[in-house]
């Protein structure tokens, strides 16, 4: 009889280590994956890609394929004229529409990126940016 339960025993004690190594897996990857922000955005907020809402994703997806754009403004020089991103040449930054549901014009969203790879977002039409994080 107690050699049918030594079975169950170690079955258990079996899950139970898998459930606690398991929570301490992500608990620990929760850790090692969050990310500090990237000397480019010299102190703004920051943004996760994923975290974007789903417009704005769509945009830096046709951003990465090169178009086709929807507004015949997307990809001008974003001329940084309010300071916000570090200051570069012009032309260095470029700008992107993000769809602004309800809006009939372009609305305030805007993906904005830099020359070396930096990738900027603001929803309030260039009075705040936060970096993207991907």
């Amino acid at each position: 009889m107690l050699l049918r339960s030594v079975p169950r025993v170690f079955a258990g004690l079996f899950l139970c280590l898998s459930v606690l190594l398991t929570g301490c897996s992500s608990a620990t990857d929760s850790v090692s994956t969050s990310s500090t922000a990237p000397g480019w955005a010299q102190g703004m907020g920051t943004v996760k890609a994923a975290q974007l809402p789903a417009e704005a994703r769509r945009t830096l997806a046709l951003v990465d394929r090169g178009g086709p754009f929807p507004y015949a403004k997307d990809g001008v020089v974003f001329g940084n004229f309010e300071r916000l991103l570090p200051r570069h040449q012009r032309g260095y930054y470029h700008e992107y529409t993000v769809k602004t549901p309800g809006e009939r014009d372009r609305g305030a969203r805007r993906i904005v990126t830099g020359q070396s790879g930096e990738i900027y977002y603001t929803d309030d039409h260039y009075k705040s940016f936060k970096a993207v994080l991907r």
